[in-house]
Protein backbone atom coordinates (compact mmCIF):
# COMPACT_ATOMS: atom_id res chain seq x y z
CA UNK A 1 0.00 0.00 0.00
CA UNK A 2 2.67 2.41 0.66
CA UNK A 3 4.36 2.19 -2.55
CA UNK A 4 0.43 3.03 -3.97
CA UNK A 5 0.36 6.56 -2.00
CA UNK A 6 2.31 9.59 -1.32
CA UNK A 7 3.01 10.25 2.15
CA UNK A 8 2.08 8.14 5.20
CA UNK A 9 -1.37 8.28 4.76
CA UNK A 10 -2.61 4.89 3.84
CA UNK A 11 -5.37 4.01 6.47
CA UNK A 12 -8.29 5.44 4.27
CA UNK A 13 -6.71 3.14 1.30
CA UNK A 14 -6.81 -0.04 3.78
CA UNK A 15 -10.01 0.51 4.56
CA UNK A 16 -11.15 0.66 1.55
CA UNK A 17 -9.34 -2.33 0.58
CA UNK A 18 -11.27 -4.20 3.92
CA UNK A 19 -14.21 -2.56 2.54
CA UNK A 20 -13.82 -3.81 -0.98
CA UNK A 21 -12.68 -7.42 0.16
CA UNK A 22 -15.86 -7.95 2.92
CA UNK A 23 -18.30 -6.76 0.20
CA UNK A 24 -16.89 -9.41 -2.42
CA UNK A 25 -16.84 -12.08 0.37
CA UNK A 26 -20.49 -11.15 0.76
CA UNK A 27 -21.54 -10.93 -2.96
CA UNK A 28 -19.72 -14.52 -3.44
CA UNK A 29 -22.13 -16.02 -0.72
CA UNK A 30 -25.14 -14.31 -2.33
CA UNK A 31 -24.10 -15.28 -5.93
CA UNK A 32 -24.13 -19.02 -4.77
CA UNK A 33 -27.07 -19.13 -3.32
CA UNK A 34 -28.44 -17.59 -6.73
CA UNK A 35 -26.61 -19.97 -8.58
CA UNK A 36 -28.56 -22.53 -9.99
CA UNK A 37 -31.33 -20.40 -9.87
CA UNK A 38 -30.40 -18.91 -13.40
CA UNK A 39 -30.61 -14.99 -11.95
CA UNK A 40 -26.87 -12.79 -12.02
CA UNK A 41 -26.45 -10.79 -9.06
CA UNK A 42 -28.15 -8.03 -10.86
CA UNK A 43 -30.71 -9.65 -11.58
CA UNK A 44 -31.38 -10.95 -7.78
CA UNK A 45 -31.09 -7.19 -7.46
CA UNK A 46 -33.87 -5.90 -9.42
CA UNK A 47 -35.99 -8.62 -8.17
CA UNK A 48 -35.49 -7.99 -4.78
CA UNK A 49 -36.02 -4.49 -5.20
CA UNK A 50 -39.57 -5.24 -7.23
CA UNK A 51 -40.57 -7.95 -4.61
CA UNK A 52 -40.43 -4.05 -2.15
CA UNK A 53 -42.20 -2.50 -4.36
CA UNK A 54 -46.08 -1.59 -4.46
CA UNK A 55 -48.77 -2.89 -6.78
CA UNK A 56 -47.14 -0.33 -9.20
CA UNK A 57 -44.20 -1.54 -9.59
CA UNK A 58 -41.11 0.48 -10.33
CA UNK A 59 -39.87 2.07 -13.72
CA UNK A 60 -37.09 1.27 -15.57
CA UNK A 61 -35.77 4.97 -14.76
CA UNK A 62 -36.58 4.24 -11.12
CA UNK A 63 -34.64 1.04 -10.89
CA UNK A 64 -31.78 2.56 -12.94
CA UNK A 65 -31.03 5.02 -10.02
CA UNK A 66 -31.61 2.62 -6.95
CA UNK A 67 -29.24 0.41 -8.82
CA UNK A 68 -26.83 3.26 -9.40
CA UNK A 69 -26.61 1.63 -13.41
CA UNK A 70 -27.54 2.38 -16.74
CA UNK A 71 -31.28 2.64 -17.96
CA UNK A 72 -29.66 0.06 -20.58
CA UNK A 73 -28.38 -2.26 -17.98
CA UNK A 74 -31.75 -2.59 -16.03
CA UNK A 75 -33.40 -3.30 -19.22
CA UNK A 76 -31.05 -6.20 -20.05
CA UNK A 77 -31.80 -7.24 -16.42
CA UNK A 78 -35.69 -6.79 -16.91
CA UNK A 79 -35.55 -8.64 -19.69
CA UNK A 80 -33.98 -12.09 -18.62
CA UNK A 81 -36.62 -11.30 -15.34
CA UNK A 82 -38.96 -11.38 -18.25
CA UNK A 83 -38.07 -14.28 -19.99
CA UNK A 84 -38.34 -16.47 -16.67
CA UNK A 85 -41.47 -15.35 -15.39
CA UNK A 86 -40.44 -13.87 -12.30
CA UNK A 87 -41.70 -9.82 -13.63
CA UNK A 88 -43.48 -8.58 -16.22
CA UNK A 89 -43.66 -5.51 -17.74
CA UNK A 90 -46.98 -3.24 -17.58
CA UNK A 91 -48.43 -0.43 -18.83
CA UNK A 92 -48.34 2.48 -16.30
CA UNK A 93 -51.74 3.61 -14.82
CA UNK A 94 -51.34 7.47 -15.09
CA UNK A 95 -49.41 7.43 -17.95
CA UNK A 96 -49.90 5.39 -21.10
CA UNK A 97 -46.51 5.92 -22.65
CA UNK A 98 -44.50 4.87 -19.91
CA UNK A 99 -44.21 1.09 -18.76
CA UNK A 100 -43.31 0.31 -15.19
CA UNK A 101 -41.92 -3.54 -13.93
CA UNK A 102 -43.96 -5.59 -11.62
CA UNK A 103 -42.67 -8.56 -9.70
CA UNK A 104 -44.79 -11.95 -10.30
CA UNK A 105 -46.06 -14.63 -7.91
CA UNK A 106 -43.38 -16.83 -9.53
CA UNK A 107 -40.72 -14.20 -8.79
CA UNK A 108 -42.19 -13.76 -5.27
CA UNK A 109 -41.82 -17.41 -4.67
CA UNK A 110 -38.39 -17.58 -6.23
CA UNK A 111 -37.33 -14.64 -3.83
CA UNK A 112 -38.99 -17.03 -0.91
CA UNK A 113 -37.27 -20.27 -1.95
CA UNK A 114 -33.45 -17.61 -2.21
CA UNK A 115 -34.36 -15.84 1.45
CA UNK A 116 -33.88 -18.56 4.25
CA UNK A 117 -30.62 -20.25 2.90
CA UNK A 118 -29.49 -16.39 2.03
CA UNK A 119 -30.35 -15.49 5.61
CA UNK A 120 -28.16 -18.62 6.92
CA UNK A 121 -25.06 -17.69 4.64
CA UNK A 122 -25.09 -14.10 5.89
CA UNK A 123 -25.55 -14.84 9.77
CA UNK A 124 -22.42 -17.60 8.99
CA UNK A 125 -20.71 -14.99 7.61
CA UNK A 126 -21.18 -12.64 10.17
CA UNK A 127 -20.64 -15.05 13.11
CA UNK A 128 -19.24 -13.59 16.20
CA UNK A 129 -20.57 -10.48 15.62
CA UNK A 130 -22.78 -8.53 18.40
CA UNK A 131 -26.17 -7.51 17.37
CA UNK A 132 -24.59 -3.89 18.27
CA UNK A 133 -21.27 -4.44 15.74
CA UNK A 134 -23.49 -5.11 12.98
CA UNK A 135 -25.76 -2.23 13.65
CA UNK A 136 -22.69 0.08 13.92
CA UNK A 137 -20.87 -1.96 10.80
CA UNK A 138 -24.14 -1.28 8.63
CA UNK A 139 -24.25 2.29 9.59
CA UNK A 140 -20.39 3.24 8.72
CA UNK A 141 -20.89 1.41 5.47
CA UNK A 142 -24.11 3.42 4.79
CA UNK A 143 -22.40 6.45 5.83
CA UNK A 144 -19.48 5.13 2.86
CA UNK A 145 -22.31 5.65 0.51
CA UNK A 146 -23.57 8.60 1.37
CA UNK A 147 -20.22 10.01 1.28
CA UNK A 148 -19.57 8.47 -2.15
CA UNK A 149 -23.13 9.97 -3.34
CA UNK A 150 -22.41 13.30 -2.47
CA UNK A 151 -18.92 13.69 -3.58
CA UNK A 152 -20.15 12.20 -7.21
CA UNK A 153 -21.12 14.92 -8.92
CA UNK A 154 -17.72 16.79 -8.20
CA UNK A 155 -15.75 13.88 -9.69
CA UNK A 156 -18.05 13.38 -12.55
CA UNK A 157 -18.03 17.30 -13.51
CA UNK A 158 -14.10 17.22 -12.97
CA UNK A 159 -13.78 14.34 -15.66
CA UNK A 160 -15.74 16.25 -17.85
CA UNK A 161 -14.16 20.28 -16.83
CA UNK A 162 -17.93 21.17 -15.97
CA UNK A 163 -19.27 22.42 -12.76
CA UNK A 164 -21.61 20.05 -10.75
CA UNK A 165 -25.19 20.75 -10.84
CA UNK A 166 -27.19 20.64 -7.57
Amino acid sequence: MQAFVAGDGTLALETAAAVRSAAQAVDRLRSHGAEGRGLSAGALDVLARLGTATDDGLSIGELARAAGVSSRNITGLVDTLERDGLAQRVQDRRDRRSVRVRITPAGRDWLDAFRLPTQRAMSAVFQGFTEDELARFRDLCLRVVENQQRIEPYLNAARHDQPPTS
